[in-house]
């Protein structure tokens, strides 16, 4: 805080980004905690030949929010991994990703940096069929690729390092990125993997659907069981939590000691303004004992003795009000007759 009262730069910037985070935290850790509430909420329908009744006596044909827990089976044909015998699935995910160190100018460090070419996605129509193989009833899924958790089992990966020249390292070196190689994985959804859904469950034309659910519900297909997929958005419902308390308080600190400073401070200015007033009136007091008239008075007199000129500065204070001889005359510990600080030096004036 500066000698005007206001706050530093540095800590309107501490208080604005703090505040700024915290409420962008908040918002994500209500959105996740919504999230894990509806999720607990969800009826759990199992995939069983009464399926379908209970989706006809249900409100248009309809659960809004259900969980389902079942194996991958395709509808028609499969897709088979390009790298991988014998691995067949119903979603493919091809990336290239490249990998590269960054020479960083401020920390004059070599940092890690991958980026992605290119992905391509794959996807056949493919259903959710009971655990238990005599069951034949199967729920269609629909826009998987929309579903959060979508975590898929990496099926092959290898990383192809970049051959360099000498001329190419150099040049590499000046321009501060040096290529690593290019990163290439397949991820797949594989038959017979057993996957929780999430969402919408509908009965349309004698067929029973999984969807995207309506509402702003979060859509789930994850390789995770019921109860470790509600553990997972907890641990991250607890983690925006920490985060949003962490920089709550450095926001409130920041603002309780910018707040505070600003009172010492017009304490300090209302100490300052009653000392001088204090002063003057002692001093118009000595005036009317020494029966001399305030105009007679020259402005520069010495604020004790009233007859010599001022010549001397009090710091770290910075008034100028006595002059050498009524210095020396103060006892000790010497302090400024207008504002009562500590003497800690005395620089001579000299007027021309």
């Amino acid at each position: 805080m500066d000698s005007s009262g206001k706050p530093s730069t540095a800590q309107v910037l501490l208080l604005t980004t703090s505040s700024a985070l915290t409420a962008v935290f908040y918002s994500v850790y209500r959105r996740r905690t919504t999230t894990v509430a509806r999720l607990k909420g969800a009826k759990r329908v199992s995939i069983d030949q009464d399926l379908k009744n209970i989706l006809t006596a249900a409100p248009g044909k309809c659960v809004p929010y259900a969980v389902i827990e079942g194996v991958v089976r395709s509808v028609k044909e499969t897709l088979n991994s390009q790298f991988v015998d014998n691995c067949k699935g119903v979603i493919e995910r091809l990336t290239l990703k490249e990998k590269k160190m960054v020479w960083n100018r401020t920390t004059h460090l070599w940092n890690e940096s991958e980026k992605v070419i290119h992905q391509r996605t794959n996807t056949v129509p493919f259903d959710l069929a009971s655990h238990d193989m005599a069951m034949a009833a199967t729920i269609r899924v629909i826009r998987p690729l929309d579903s959060s958790e979508l975590d898929l089992e990496t099926t092959y990966e290898n990383f192809h390092p970049t051959v360099q020249s000498l001329t190419n390292v150099i040049g590499h070196f000046i321009s501060g990125e040096r290529p690593k190689g290019i990163h290439e994985t397949e991820e797949m959804l594989r038959l017979g993997e057993s996957v929780t859904g999430v969402g919408e469950l509908v009965l349309d034309n004698n067929l029973v659907k999984l969807q995207p659910p309506k509402q702003g519900l979060r859509y789930f297909l994850s390789r995770l069981d019921y109860d470790s997929l509600v553990e997972k958005q907890q641990s991250s419902v607890r983690v925006w939590r920490v985060l949003t308390a962490v920089f709550g308080v450095v926001a409130s600190t920041t603002l309780l000691f910018i707040l505070w400073k600003q009172w010492v401070y017009h304490r300090q200015r209302r100490k300052e303004k009653n000392v001088l007033e204090e002063f003057k009136e002692h001093q118009r007091k000595r005036m009317r004992e020494l029966n001399v008239e305030e105009t007679s008075v020259s402005p520069s007199a010495c604020t004790v003795c009233l007859s010599r000129e001022r010549s001397c500065v009090f710091l770290e204070c910075g008034h100028v009000c006595a002059c050498d001889q009524c210095y020396q005359a103060l006892p000790e510990p010497k302090k400024c007759p207008i504002c009562r600080a500590p003497i800690e030096r005395v620089v001579p004036l000299y007027n021309s």
